[in-house]
């Protein structure tokens, strides 16, 4: 007997997934983003009904408050974010176990780094460059369960990796700035480069 497909909420749009590699790109067309260790979250405010999706689809809203919370506050009439739901230790960086078993659900807020939807326009053709500047301004006055994730100009990607493992960060994604259309699925524009893909190597 055949298992019938899983059926995916509605409003649900599964997220661009970058390619692994073992050196960052190098060059002007490249900005650079870092890598932060939590849960994958599609969050979709349409009105006043806020929805958190993990990667393959699962509903996260009723885990992480303070992310709904702010959500709610955006001005925008509906939004479709894609970002990363983290829990910092001490040290400021994001610990993969602290949001894994659930000791600080009240704490996790997501690094929001690209921009689906915006106000009923959907923004997935639109450059890579220009989502991030409408998702900056709309994020500026955001409360504290949404931060953007800043990008780097910098064209040297192996130097910017070199120094992320250094700060004991999870690793680096490369995004094509320009003709980086939003694609759900693995993604020729987006590529990942992680301490435990070098660590691997050696």
């Amino acid at each position: 007997m055949s298992l019938r497909p899983r059926t995916l909420p509605a409003g649900f749009i599964a997220p661009c997934l970058p390619t692994s590699a073992t050196q960052p790109p190098s060059g002007s067309e490249w900005l650079i983003e870092i890598k932060h260790d939590g849960f994958r979250v599609i969050a979709r405010k349409q009105g006043n009904l806020i929805r958190l999706y993990s990667r393959p689809g699962n509903d996260l809203t009723h885990r992480f408050p303070r992310i709904v919370e702010a959500l709610s506050r955006l001005r925008a009439r509906s939004c479709i974010l894609d970002g990363e739901a983290v829990s910092c230790g001490p040290d400021g960086i994001a610990s993969f176990d602290r949001i894994r078993y659930r000791r600080y659900d009240g704490d996790v807020f997501m690094w929001a780094f690209d921009l689906i939807e915006f106000n009923g326009d959907d923004l997935r053709r639109t450059p890579l460059a220009v989502r991030k500047v409408t998702l900056e301004r709309m994020l500026a006055n955001a409360r504290l369960g949404l931060r953007f994730n800043e990008h780097l100009d910098e064209e040297d990607g192996p130097l910017v990796f070199e120094h992320a493992c250094k700060l004991g960060l999870e690793g680096i994604v490369s995004k094509r700035r320009r003709d980086s259309p939003y694609n759900s699925g693995r993604s020729p524009y987006c590529i990942t480069v992680t301490a435990r893909t070098q660590m691997r190597r050696q």
